[in-house]
């Protein structure tokens, strides 16, 4: 590990769960439909009082947030290729060993974005519209487990901040 680079140990099982996740992020990113409710929250309206206005500034700039979140999404897969395994095949002990998954610092901007992003897109599938969300059926799961990763990946972008004094 060099002073450049965020590792984080995930059982194995953990990364090829969050790869499957960033893929069909990548695949609602690549559909673009703005009848999802989800690519909407993705692209939220600057002018809400403004009907017209709204749908001119999302016209001009909707493409080009979602191409910007599928290179940042790609970068994150990119980050996960040593999860890029047959899930099905994994032994229980397998699938809970721990790997080590490196970020370069030049990319947790990437990261951060994606997760959180990937975060709104569940949250909106669920109808999870607070932090205090509950559910029996573990469906809000995944949903507080990136909410996890995305702490830990918060605390090393702070832990960066403070060796470069800012």
């Amino acid at each position: 590990m060099s002073a450049r680079e965020i590792v984080l140990s995930l059982a194995v099982i953990e990364g090829a769960h969050l790869l499957r996740l960033v893929d069909e992020f990548g695949e609602l990113l690549r559909a673009r439909s703005t009848d999802d409710p989800a690519v909407r929250r993705l692209t939220p309206t600057a002018y809400p009082d403004d009907a017209e206005a709204a749908a001119a500034f999302a016209e001009t700039t909707r493409d080009e947030l979602l191409d910007r979140r599928r290179s940042e999404a790609t970068t994150v897969r990119a980050g996960l290729a040593p999860f890029d395994i047959e899930i099905d095949a994994l032994s229980e002990k397998d699938a809970l060993e721990p790997r080590d998954l490196v970020i370069a610092e030049d990319d947790l901007d990437a990261w951060l974005r994606t997760l959180t992003a990937i975060r709104l897109v569940i949250a909106d599938r669920l109808g999870i519209t607070t932090e205090d969300h509950t559910s029996d059926d573990g469906r809000g799961d995944i949903y507080d487990w990136l909410g996890y990763r995305l702490e830990v990946l918060i605390q090393a972008a702070d832990e960066i901040d403070a060796r470069r004094g800012r």
